[in-house]
């Protein structure tokens, strides 16, 4: 049975090959690297890439901690053990450009090694996801993006992306706002092995999922980065940035369990875009592209 050992190097050599992807994707920005220790125990690698051609800040982390879980943490997880592990590789980036899209993903595993002994069940999940957010949804891009996730998930279960396309739609909704923070994804936690999918399966899976994020992503990328936009369409750029900076501080559960644990607040805040507009009421021109997004970020939409 799999390890945390080797989930922690198989999830750092997928941050390793996300970076490098990156980096040659914008052929300017360089990751700067800062390794960090956690009070309590554990510690990360953040990678942050800055002023790029296309990327003006993103994110590409890794963190292994652990150590007492807080008891707000033992409430919320609905746990009674005191000592947690969790480890996992999360990713956010914010181009510069309006036209090409902002995207996160997350794989990790949690498990709680005091449950772990004989004729116990011992408590372990694996989570994750990808959601894409467009500042312009093109109908295309979203087919693609959905189509590639649906390709990912049916190589190991074939209910996999309906329900946790599912998912991705209700958890990646801004509830004040009546709107999706994009056009999803897919979503999941708390997945164990049971008698359709072993746990070997589930890692391969996250990892595959965590490897179908540069194909997926270089393509979206190379489709608009060369295309000429107006200072308009930058405008709703950090007007859609400010909707994504909502959902993060208000609902996003990585951030509280980052902030409940003692993270490392620069990390668990890098999914923050470096500028965003509150505008006033803003109301988008009737048939415009801005108010065609609009009516596009709902719940619902087979985009596979």
């Amino acid at each position: 049975m799999i390890n945390k050992e080797q989930i922690v190097a198989d999830y750092q050599a997928i941050q390793d090959e996300i970076c490098r992807a990156l980096e040659a994707v914008d052929s300017k920005g360089k990751f700067e690297e800062e390794l960090w220790q956690r009070d309590g125990g554990g510690g990360g690698r953040t990678r942050v890439i800055q002023n790029g051609n296309v990327f003006e800040k993103g994110g590409v982390n890794f963190s292994a901690v652990d150590g007492e879980l807080p008891e707000v943490m033992k409430k919320a997880l609905k746990v009674d053990s005191d000592d947690f592990f969790a480890t996992g590789v999360s990713i956010v980036i914010h181009p510069n450009h309006p036209l090409v899209p902002i995207i996160h993903m997350n794989i990790r595993y949690f498990e709680m090694p005091s449950t772990f002994g004989e004729g116990k069940e011992p408590v372990r999940w694996f989570g994750g996801g990808i959601d894409l957010t467009p500042h312009y949804v093109f109908e295309d891009d979203a087919k693609f993006f959905h189509s590639s996730l649906k390709a990912t998930c049916d190589q190991y279960n074939a209910d996999f992306y309906s329900k946790f396309k599912k998912w991705a739609d209700d958890y990646f909704f801004i509830k004040h706002r009546d709107e999706t923070r994009g056009i999803g994804g897919i979503f999941y936690d708390r997945l164990t092995a049971n008698e359709h999918i072993s746990w070997d399966e589930i890692f391969e899976f996250s990892k595959s999922l965590g490897r179908s994020f540069i194909p997926i992503y270089t393509e979206l990328v190379n489709r608009h980065k060369n295309e000429t936009f107006t200072e308009a369409q930058q405008q709703w750029q950090y007007q859609r940035r400010s909707r994504y900076a909502e959902f993060n501080l208000v609902y996003d559960a990585g951030t509280k369990f980052g902030l409940e644990t003692n993270g490392r607040i620069e990390s668990i805040l890098m999914s923050l875009p470096p500028t965003a507009k509150w505008l006033y009421n803003y109301q988008p021109q009737p048939g415009s592209e801005e108010a065609k997004t609009l009516s596009l970020l709902k719940k619902g939409i087979n985009w596979a």
